[in-house]
């Protein structure tokens, strides 16, 4: 079967199931006289300060920022962030922290003075619900009863995941349908980015890797056809190959890694449930944890794509990769944020809706040893809370000392309240917290222009500060965090925590 023949069938393959299946959800949302979730979340938010972090915005933003210290050369331009932004419409409240529509964040670092414009992504499913006034479409965790059939996966759309500056072009990345076209500047939404014709609507991960010489790696996954989309597209933007290989059993993933010779998958065992996704329930919920099969670990030749190897680790779950690199002898190595199970998944992110929280996953950072020469593969473990885990751009694919993340977790509020500096090799880590009142997000690294890769840079990110009730622009050298933020930069107002986000050097 020709290749284009082939994507089209698994584009419709994957979507007659899921229109009749997203329609007949029958759990009952925020706005029907049985839910509480709305009113409950209130009443969280008037007795405890960490549900200003799941608060709705329903509309844009834009601020000067109020600056402290002095931002380097280095992060002149703009650090762009997405996260699920629109909780709630029309009296209805979402079920799950990431159903919410998508808001882009602009924070614009100019001559040290900072400007904030924050845009709601008008996507399909966007404009038509708030035309409406209320929800039409079920969504990745909650279901609303007598639910519209989307049209196509983008009738879902709510880009609100990630971000990539590619050639000129802002695109907000969900990952269950197309990204999302957005103006660099004025973050107006353009639509649908459509690589390929036969390829419009499919999945395209949140997490594309970058090569350092500019070429970008991604993959969309199919559960309603076991299948794996898998796309190279050149520094200028263009499609240089697609392709659908099938994966048996194929698991819920996020996030992958790339060396300079392969793709690299850990697929943990959460398995979609035909049978329960036509029983009515939710997406997420379709889905059935079998840790008696292990984790898998797929590795895919970058040259040749039907050159596979699989093997196995112990069960597990994961969001997100560090990197990954291999050495001369073949041998894969690999870190990545690693849980018991998919608890945060299922019951973290879906009870802070309601405004409930107990922490039930404990986070880790866990280094993969992939040995292609032998077909195996082990792991080891870093005892130290970690998530959100960034490199420097420069090392994608090599080999890297460091990691950057998120760490310290606290028992009274959900997320983590310091950034950190992880030794893979040594296991030390320099830290900087926050404290207890104020929730760190993704931390991403920006080199000094002229360093060389792997040297030290700078470290840029946003945090909630829940005592003042305001988001906080940081900037700290990347080597000494303990030292505190070079820069700071706080907004008038707070915004809802965001997901992953990238910087454009000015």
């Amino acid at each position: 079967m020709q290749r284009r023949n082939f994507l089209k069938l698994v584009g419709a393959g994957a979507l007659t199931p899921l229109l009749s299946q997203f329609a007949s959800a029958a759990e009952i949302l925020a706005g029907s006289a049985a839910d509480t979730w709305a009113a409950n979340f209130a009443a969280a938010g008037a007795a405890s300060p960490w549900p200003l972090a799941y608060r709705s915005i329903n509309k844009d933003l834009a601020a000067d920022a109020s600056v402290t210290g002095r931002f380097p050369a280095a992060v002149q331009g703009v650090l762009y962030r997405n996260g699920p932004a629109v909780h709630e419409l029309g009296g209805q409240r979402y079920h799950h922290w990431f159903d919410g529509d998508g808001m882009m964040q602009r924070f614009a670092i100019t001559d040290n003075k900072v400007r904030h414009t924050g845009k709601i992504i008008r996507t399909e499913k966007y404009a038509v619900e708030a035309a409406a006034g209320k929800r039409l479409y079920s969504s990745f965790g909650t279901s609303i009863p007598g639910a519209r059939a989307p049209s196509s996966p983008d009738s879902l759309n709510v880009a609100n995941i990630s971000v990539l500056s590619l050639n000129g072009e802002l695109l907000a990345l969900w990952e269950g349908g197309s990204a999302y076209r957005m103006d660099p500047d004025s973050l107006q939404t353009r639509g649908p980015k459509i690589w390929r014709d036969d390829l419009a609507a499919l999945p395209f991960s949140a997490h594309p890797r970058v090569d350092p010489d500019g070429t970008v790696w991604n993959f969309g996954i199919s559960m309603l056809d076991n299948v794996m989309v898998l796309y190279q597209i050149g520094v200028d933007g263009k499609l240089r190959k697609a392709d659908a290989i099938s994966i048996p059993q194929i698991s819920m993933v996020h996030d992958f890694a790339v060396t300079d010779k392969h793709l690299v998958f850990l697929l943990p065992p959460l398995l979609f449930d035909r049978d329960k996704f036509s029983s009515g329930t939710s997406y997420l919920d379709a889905h059935a944890w079998k840790p008696e099969l292990g984790m898998r670990v797929l590795v895919v030749d970058k040259n040749d794509w039907s050159k596979r190897q699989w093997m196995q680790l112990p069960a597990g779950f994961l969001f997100h990769v560090g990197n990954a690199w291999e050495d001369a002898q073949g041998t894969i190595r690999m870190d990545y944020i690693h849980t018991e199970d998919p608890s945060i998944l299922f019951k973290d992110t879906r009870e802070v809706m309601r405004g409930q929280f107990s922490r039930s996953a404990v986070h880790q950072i866990a280094q993969v040893s992939i040995d292609t020469k032998r077909g195996k593969a082990s792991q080891q473990f870093i005892a130290i809370d970690a998530e959100f885990p960034r490199i420097d751009p420069r090392l994608t694919g090599y080999r890297h000392q460091h990691i950057y993340h998120a760490t310290e977790t606290w028992a009274d509020h959900p997320g983590f309240s310091a950034i950190a500096r992880t030794n893979l090799e040594s296991g030390k880590t320099d830290k900087y917290s926050y404290g207890t009142a104020t929730i760190a997000e993704e931390h991403i690294f920006v080199p000094e222009p002229g360093s060389a890769a792997g040297a030290a840079g700078w470290i840029l990110g946003t945090s909630l500060d829940l005592d003042k009730k305001l988001t906080r622009l940081s900037c700290f050298a990347s080597d000494r965090l303990a030292d505190g933020p070079v820069a700071q930069a706080s907004l008038p107002y707070a915004l809802p925590i965001g997901l992953h986000g990238t910087f454009a050097k000015a």
